[in-house]
């Protein structure tokens, strides 16, 4: 069994120490859906919602979340984001907006949790704006799809890691 980095040798909870790891180009993926009734689908891609222009909002959202993930999860690093985008794909036929962010920095740490963070954020910002009009709305399968960089390397969902080694910046 791996051991817990969060945890010292008291059971305790502890920032993990990082300060000897390497400062390595880091990227996360991470994606989530929203499904909606399919009238609430329309409304949102003409613009007819009375709170707003909901996936601009849920945007703005998102990155939000990811740039204070360090305030929200107790044990997380404080990371310098150099990118963080945030995209949706409307699914007429499932009456669903996928949510995908893409974050970047050049750190010692990894930044999985500020890409999930956003994709959470960004969907339950969504589903705040309509829940007016649909209170039959799921959030569901907030999941990370790749990471890159630091000690473990690659990782795409579905294959695993890939002990590609990053390179070091200085």
């Amino acid at each position: 069994m791996k051991k817990l980095t969060h945890i010292n040798q008291k059971g305790d909870a502890q920032l993990v120490d990082i300060t000897d790891k390497a400062i390595t180009h880091r990227k996360a993926i991470a994606e989530g859906t929203i499904q909606l009734n399919k009238n609430t689908l329309k409304l949102i891609q003409a613009n007819l919602i009375k709170k707003g222009d909901v996936l601009n909002t849920a945007k703005i959202a998102g990155i939000q979340a990811a740039k204070k993930t360090w305030e929200l999860i107790p044990l997380c690093h404080s990371i310098n984001l150099t990118k963080i985008d945030i995209e949706f794909n409307i699914d007429k036929k499932n009456n669903t907006i996928v949510c995908q962010s893409s974050c970047e920095c050049f750190a010692q740490t990894g930044l999985e949790m500020e890409a999930l963070s956003a994709v959470n954020i960004a969907l339950l910002t969504i589903y705040d704006m309509v829940k007016a009009v649909d209170r039959t709305m799921v959030i569901s399968n907030i999941h990370l799809v790749e990471k890159s960089g630091g000690r473990s390397g690659l990782y795409k969902r579905g294959e695993g890691l890939n002990k590609t080694k990053s390179k070091k910046v200085k």
